[in-house]
């Protein structure tokens, strides 16, 4: 693997793309540091004495920056929301449907309502948690600090999502998803430390800490096996005869992968379960917000089964967003390649549909388990950290999906790179 590194650092384009993407996740720390204008730090401090529940809860898609009430706050979860909403209407509405296959203008088009969307709604939460959790941090607490506290959480949001696409453009990985992952990478120091202090202090035990070791072991064995696990479908191609040429007659095959969607239906569904919480925030002294405090986070029932339910679905929508059956059976016909034992065209879509069904049922209820079992597990014993089962679901997802990025770089410039 050090090899691999060597000879892809020499690679110029790619080393290129590496530094453009450690310099864009650079940016996001040192704003995760910036805080909002006219907030006293003392009081701050003293709002929150713990980093679990709702608090866990936003810190892990913002990478720790809402807790100290940064200018990226919000993180990314507005744009994810929007992204989503977009997505659900393609399905309701035909005009957005025939707009996602006009092919890359009207993928430029949907883009550009993501990004209105993620703005309108970056308002709407920055509002909410100005005027809700935050409100005793102001040093005044009046209209004109409420307006620039949420001019300033909306435009970084804003300046995330434009660093996330250039990430996309210009750097390796997706950036949504390389974001979250730097932010729940920068807060391992702090829990570690966090944990060995109180273990020294006697308010752990080394037997919690031995659970969490294990499960997390589990975890990223569980993902890596999900995530690298595919069926191969094979394919034939009948020979011929164009001109003077012969083309086809060679056997290959179709990887239909076990988790097609990769971490994306987990960020999806946190990102949707910050509804009722975005919410509540607006009224931090009615029994709603003390419902959701209590009832609504990563250690209760009603919690943990929603992120389940969640899951499974985006995994089976995503699923079907980025694979369609039909056209790949289509494509299949046109160059004369057939599944043996299937007929080509409608018989082979079905087949490839009911296979692929089967195959993501498995990749999304192992998804939901692995999301929501640590949290269970952890919340019956008293190792309350908030880097539980979804936190490393994530980052081991996102760390496979950017190595097979740079293992396609690889070998596209016929270097060994990272996968055996």
């Amino acid at each position: 693997m050090l090899s691999t590194l060597k000879n892809a650092w020499k690679i110029p384009d790619l080393k290129k793309r590496l530094l453009y993407t450690m310099a864009m996740l650079v940016i996001f720390r040192l704003g995760t540091a910036i805080p909002v204008p006219g907030i006293d730090k003392l009081k701050l401090a003293s709002l929150f004495t713990a980093d679990e529940g709702l608090i866990g809860f936003f810190n892990l898609m913002s990478g720790g920056a809402f807790k100290n009430f940064t200018i990226f706050a919000l993180g990314i979860s507005p744009y994810i929301t929007a992204s989503i909403i977009v997505n659900l209407l393609q399905i309701a509405i035909p005009a957005l449907e025939r707009m996602a296959k006009e092919g890359e203008t009207g993928r430029k088009k949907l883009a550009q309502m993501t990004r209105y969307g993620t703005v309108v709604l970056a308002l709407i939460q920055a509002f909410g948690i100005s005027a809700g959790f935050f409100r005793q941090a102001f040093i005044s607490y009046d209209a004109t600090s409420i307006a620039i506290s949420v001019i300033t959480l909306t435009a970084g949001t804003a300046f995330l999502m434009y660093l996330g696409e250039k990430i996309n453009e210009n750097g390796i990985g997706n950036g949504i998803s390389l974001f979250i992952f730097a932010g729940i990478i920068a807060r391992v120091p702090d829990a570690t430390i966090s944990m060995v202090t109180r273990l020294f202090a006697g308010d752990l035990g080394i037997f919690s800490i031995l659970i969490f070791v294990v499960v997390a072991i589990v975890v990223i064995m569980g993902v890596i096996y999900i995530q690298q696990g595919a069926r191969k479908v094979p394919v034939q191609y009948a020979k011929r005869v164009v001109g003077r040429k012969m083309y086809g007659g060679h056997n290959t095959h179709i990887p239909l992968k076990v988790n097609q969607a990769g971490v994306i239906p987990v960020i999806f569904a946190i990102s949707l379960l910050m509804f009722p919480i975005t919410i509540a925030q607006f009224w931090p002294t009615s029994g709603f917000y003390l419902w959701v405090k209590t009832y609504f986070n990563s250690t209760t029932a009603l919690y943990n089964v929603l992120n389940g339910l969640l899951i499974i679905f985006f995994t089976y929508f995503y699923t079907s967003v980025i694979f369609n059956p039909i056209e790949v059976a289509d494509n299949m016909k046109k160059n004369g390649g057939f599944i043996p034992g299937i007929r080509p065209g409608r018989p082979t879509s079905d087949y490839l549909t009911r296979t692929m069904n089967r195959l993501t049922m498995a990749g999304a209820v192992f998804l939901a388990l692995i999301a929501t079992l640590p949290n269970i597990i952890l919340a019956l014993g008293e190792l309350q950290i908030s880097f539980g089962g979804t936190s490393l679901l994530i980052v081991v997802g996102v760390s496979l999906e950017t190595m097979k990025q740079v293992e396609a770089q690889m070998v596209m410039r016929h270097y060994q790179g990272f996968l055996k």
